[in-house]
């Protein structure tokens, strides 16, 4: 046959393995255009036709819309562009099945209530953008009206949980607890708080500095009572509290009297704050981070030990 002849309808499906069906509705919608009618009216196709048809097939196949492949064929866009554009979308539906997947598996596992079913059907509709906005929204919402430290809030915002593209099923429970842990007033409160003491502290030169190093004398320090056979909850390991006292008496130019005593403690009990410490775990796993180590469990002695020297030192 040469380039003059022309093809029914059907002649084509047999040719291209497509049916009568899939032809005509591919040339309703232009991607095939008759070259011309019969007699008695029938499409007639060329030999360019059987190409398009193929080529078509081909990038139907693969997963384009009917708008990209007509765009191709009338030669509107180039195959590689539309090929990177589609590959991208189908990174981005991959990315939400693997989710939706994790939920799944969250679900099956976990038995959730309504509410972290809610949450849970949330995160598997929510956008990467707007999963990070449910947080910083929640941020916004915590420092509104507040003369927080700025650098706290920053870092607040700039540590949201960012679930991974083939997230776990653990990952996402977390999500669902970090998100159920944002709803709660202690939560809010205890941020309030530190951010307040963290204001109040970063007008004095150096706080960062100090903070690094009282952090390091109390590791110190409760590395020598371990090593000595000290129990963390001692009263008897009041000298080294009082050392430690000594060392927050000179940083903040305070008395080392009782009210100094009584501020430490209150400072030390919303620095361990449970509610903060789960937040920054529960993030730290979401995010795929390496465990940092936590000072709760100096902090949790160092309290004690004030504790037990307050009493000790009011019933003398």
């Amino acid at each position: 046959m040469d380039s003059d002849t022309l093809y029914t309808i059907g002649e084509l499906s047999r040719r291209t393995g497509l049916t009568v069906k899939t032809i005509r509705y591919y040339s309703d919608q232009g991607l095939v255009p008759p070259t011309d009618r019969s007699t008695a009216g029938y499409r007639l196709y060329g030999l360019d036709a059987l190409a398009r048809l193929d080529l078509a097939r081909t990038l139907r196949d693969l997963g384009l819309d009917l708008a990209s492949v007509r765009k191709v064929l009338d030669r509107e866009a180039s195959i590689p562009k539309v090929a990177e554009a589609h590959a991208d979308a189908l990174d981005v539906q991959i990315q939400t099945l693997r989710l939706r997947r994790a939920v799944l598996r969250a679900v099956a596992r976990r038995g959730p209530t309504t509410m972290e079913m809610n949450l849970m059907h949330r995160l598997a509709t929510l956008s990467r953008s707007e999963q990070r906005r449910l947080v910083s929204d929640f941020i916004d919402d915590v420092f509104k009206d507040l003369a927080a430290n700025p650098e706290f809030v920053m870092l607040m915002h700039s540590t949201v949980p960012e679930l991974p593209e083939d997230p776990t099923p653990e990952q996402v429970g977390y999500w669902v607890e970090l998100a159920e842990l944002c709803q709660t007033a202690d939560f809010r409160t205890a941020l309030r708080c530190i951010a307040e003491a963290q204001a109040e502290e970063s007008s004095r030169q150096d706080v960062n500095d100090l903070h690094d190093g009282l952090n390091q004398a109390m590791r110190d320090r409760l590395d020598e009572a371990v090593s000595a056979g000290i129990l963390p909850a001692a009263v008897e390991a009041a000298p080294l509290a009082d050392s430690l006292i000594g060392l927050y008496g000179h940083a903040f130019e305070r008395a080392g009297d009782g009210d100094l005593r009584r501020w430490l403690l209150a400072r030390l009990q919303m620095t361990v704050d449970p509610h903060a410490t789960r937040y920054w775990q529960l993030l730290a796993t979401i995010n795929g981070w390496p465990a940092s180590p936590t000072l709760a469990p100096v902090y949790t002695w160092f309290t004690t030990v004030l504790r037990g020297a307050s009493t000790a030192a009011a019933t003398n």
